[in-house]
């Protein structure tokens, strides 16, 4: 049976078809035999309890900058007339991205959303990974600087990080002896209100930071993020190169700690950070990583998420 799949994302055209976990999504579900239609968060609307969006259909193909090919814009009632809403906007997790798990928490789960609204809302991910005590480095989430300053003390080097922040942006590590923290704290404070994460820096970083890809709380594969030589963030977007790697015995452990959780709040499609021993965040909103694991070692995650996806709504 063929689904109704609406995609509310980022403008399509912009996307890299090399590397984009959304567009290989799309690619998977077009190739299963099921229809698009894409939207922009901005298009989504809620009037008199119903939830509809300015949306096109969509066709895509694996040609850069032909990729996308869009019909005439139509409203869709997200109620009624699509099976599947795929929620694949990146962050930052600000008051917009929560307007909007509250528009699709409407819908769901008549219509199926990718991942349950509800539980992307009560999920940030530098905030979800403490509700599994013993999975991170010592860390600290607070705006107290007194707290900060007591953190730092007691576990010299350490990592500083916006809370809702996004590929790497804003990372920082600090040594025992960096001057620097309270201008750091200065230059957060006239961006944000926001918490800042403080973290026990781990030096196994320098070996890489695996992205793992979980579908339905079950690990499918990840890809090993290494950064650049003298750097500390190994994000793709800030020069870090993707690797192949085996799931380790911890690995496996820490995704079965959280599995259950997962797929209890029907959290289908998720990426966990793993530095060494540890998990450093769970990524709920917008996952990356698909694409580079299947060209490292052809595990499709986005076939194995649409297997689920067919299972619940079909």
């Amino acid at each position: 049976m063929s689904l109704r799949v609406a995609v509310q994302m980022d403008p399509i055209h912009g996307v890299n078809i090399e590397s984009d976990t959304t567009f290989l999504m799309m690619l998977t579900a077009q190739e299963r035999g099921h229809s698009l239609w894409f939207y922009t968060p901005d298009r989504l609307s809620l009037e008199d309890g119903r939830v509809f969006a300015r949306a096109q259909k969509l066709e895509v193909k694996t040609a850069q900058g032909e990729h996308a090919k869009l019909g005439p814009v139509e409203v869709l009632d997200l109620a009624e007339d699509v099976d599947v809403i795929l929620m694949r906007q990146d962050p930052p997790f600000d008051m917009h991205y929560i307007t909007a798990t509250h528009m699709l928490e409407r819908v769901h789960p008549k219509t199926l959303v990718v991942n349950n609204p509800v539980e992307v809302r009560n999920a940030p991910e530098k905030l979800f990974v403490t509700t599994f005590p013993g999975v991170q480095p010592p860390t600290l989430i607070t705006s107290d600087r007194e707290s900060i300053y007591d953190f730092r003390a007691r576990h010299g080097d350490v990592v500083l990080k916006p809370l809702h922040g996004l590929g790497g942006l804003g990372v920082v590590r600090l040594r025992p002896d960096d001057p620097n923290l309270d201008a750091l704290l200065e230059l957060h404070g006239m961006a944000s209100r926001d918490q800042v994460v403080i973290q026990k820096f781990v030096p196994a970083v320098s070996k890489g930071d695996k992205r793992i890809l979980l579908i339905d709380g079950e690990p499918v594969g990840g890809i090993n993020r290494v950064p650049a030589e003298g750097q500390v963030r190994s994000n793709l977007a800030r020069g870090g190169t993707a690797h192949p790697f085996e799931l380790t015995a911890r690995d496996k452990e820490l995704c079965a700690i959280i599995g259950p959780e997962l797929k209890a709040r029907g959290l289908l499609f998720v990426g966990i950070d793993v530095i060494g021993d540890y998990m450093t965040e769970i990524n709920v909103t917008s996952p990356t990583g698909a694409q580079q694991l299947k060209r490292f070692t052809g595990i499709d995650a986005t076939a194995a998420l649409f297997e689920r996806i067919e299972a619940l709504a079909i």
